[in-house]
């Protein structure tokens, strides 16, 4: 009979990630490591470039002791969680209520035009993803969009054009963990 040994899952959490799980996980009752499923899968997207490969998932399965299964259908349903490649600034864009009633749907064909893509593409050079999302929360000083964690509020063209300009300069891939101390995560 032939013996099929399972392959080396290609992608690793770095030993700095591993030390950060294990404080999460133990945030929670014994046998209740699932409950760390949300904040894991976001440390996994921040470490491995953006987004969350199916190797990627898998690796979360193995750290958290879980079926695949149970984490593709997490990361599957949450929004803020991305199946696919993104640029290193990934730029949310509220569209809800709030932010369309004050020019979200200008400010998004704005950035289309200056980065030349539409809503879900990236740039040619990988820099920037557009994605249109529901409500982030920042109703009273609608329209906004968040770049990695920082939110960007009151928006206009200029002020837009100031911020993806400074992103671009700056070069560095954006995410959640921007300006967070992990170790308090």
């Amino acid at each position: 009979m032939l013996k099929i040994e399972p392959m080396e899952n290609e992608v690793k959490f770095n030993s700095e990630s591993l030390a950060v799980i294990e404080k999460i996980v133990a945030r929670y009752p014994e046998g209740k490591h699932k409950s760390a499923l949300i904040p894991v899968l976001h440390l996994a997207q921040a470490e491995f470039e953006g987004w969350l490969s199916p190797a990627a998932m898998d690796e979360v399965a193995r750290v958290l002791n879980l079926k695949p299964i149970e984490v593709y259908e997490v990361a599957s349903f949450y929004t803020m969680f991305n199946l696919s490649p993104v640029g290193k600034c990934l730029i949310e864009v509220c569209r809800t209520s709030s932010c369309w009633l004050r020019g979200a749907n200008e400010i998004v064909e704005h950035i289309e035009k200056k980065l030349n893509i539409k809503d879900g593409e990236t740039t040619a050079d990988g820099m920037f993803t557009l994605k249109t999302v529901e409500c982030l929360g920042s109703c009273g000083t609608a329209p906004m969009m968040m770049i990695g964690a920082q939110f960007h509020e009151n928006l206009t063209y200029e002020k837009v054009d100031t911020i993806l300009d400074s992103c671009k300069t700056e070069n560095k891939r954006k995410t959640y963990f921007d300006n967070v101390n992990i170790e308090h995560y």
